[in-house]
């Protein structure tokens, strides 16, 4: 649950962006832009967080007055080497922060920290992840807090899609490219699991409020509304006229968690007039180059 350390919003000084070349991290980078924010963008060409002179270089260019946003992520995490790649680099950012004085931190961390079984999702469901992926978020998020001389928030969104997603995943992302290359949309059997799925921009949004409010605690970023996935092709499908739906057979049973639900009572109370993207809506401004 998120405390506002400035309860009348208040912008930033500068933002210090860690991971600004990422889907998530520029996004964010261009929205504080937008609002007039000052922000230090460092991609892996100006901060490599595995680097030996790493932490240094960060700790150089920290000030007291940054907000900084810790976004760098080798994601997803599968393996046990990229499990450890990832802590490597939060030991980085841990080392820099604990020898440099920052205004607040903020950690961008997944829904996948949750166990599977919490169904609402809350901010007071169980950390327990059953995943590597979920596994390096959880570890992070204790390990930047455990170190942090200031406020920490950690923002853990479920699946986020938008046009410049790397990661082409199963759902909106790879629904519209291959409608937009003509071919047909393939869902795993009948498309029947429900997810919680978030446009891009929203989660730039939220992360642009919790910095003017200099927030601390956990909080969920997912709109409270669980879509199948048939019922989003059909959505991407009336985009593109013509478009086929086609029914995969699965290689595999049914994922044990068939359905993912959120429960938003947070993110209302936190802040009242902020409104996420209908699924529809986030799809049409999803354009792709193909």
């Amino acid at each position: 649950m998120l405390e506002h350390k400035n309860m009348v919003p208040k912008k930033p000084v500068r933002v210090v962006m860690i991971g600004a070349g990422g889907f998530v991290g520029s996004a964010i980078a261009a929205q504080l832009a937008e609002n007039g924010v000052s922000v230090l963008p460092l991609t892996r060409k100006e901060l490599d967080l595995l680097a030996g002179d790493a932490p240094s270089m960060l700790k150089d260019l920290l000030r007291p007055d940054d907000s900084v946003v810790m976004v760098s992520a080798i994601a997803p995490a599968k393996t046990v080497p990229v499990l450890m790649q990832n802590l490597k680099m939060a030991e980085a950012v841990c080392v820099a922060l604990s020898e440099a004085e920052i205004a607040h931190l903020v950690y961008v961390s997944s829904d996948a920290v949750y166990a599977d079984d919490a169904n609402p999702v809350t901010e007071d469901s169980y950390v327990a992840p059953s995943t590597i992926h979920g596994m390096m978020h959880a570890a992070r998020e204790l390990m930047l807090k455990s170190i942090a001389h200031a406020p920490v928030a950690m923002l853990r969104p479920t699946l986020l899609y938008g046009a410049a997603d790397p990661h082409n995943g199963y759902g909106p992302n790879r629904f519209r490219r291959q409608a937009a290359k003509g071919g047909p949309i393939l869902i795993f059997g009948e498309g029947e699991e429900r997810r919680d799925h978030v446009f891009i921009d929203d989660v730039a949004q939220l992360a642009s409020l919790i910095l003017f409010h200099r927030s601390a605690g956990a909080f969920n970023v997912a709109t409270g509304v669980s879509t199948s996935f048939n019922d989003i092709a059909h959505m991407v499908a009336k985009q593109f006229p013509g478009t086929v739906i086609k029914n995969e057979p699965r290689q595999g049973p049914r994922p044990h968690l068939l359905h993912r639900h959120f429960d938003i009572t947070e993110c209302l109370k936190a802040f009242p007039t902020f409104r996420y993207t209908r699924l529809e809506n986030g799809l049409a401004l999803s354009k792709d180059e193909v």
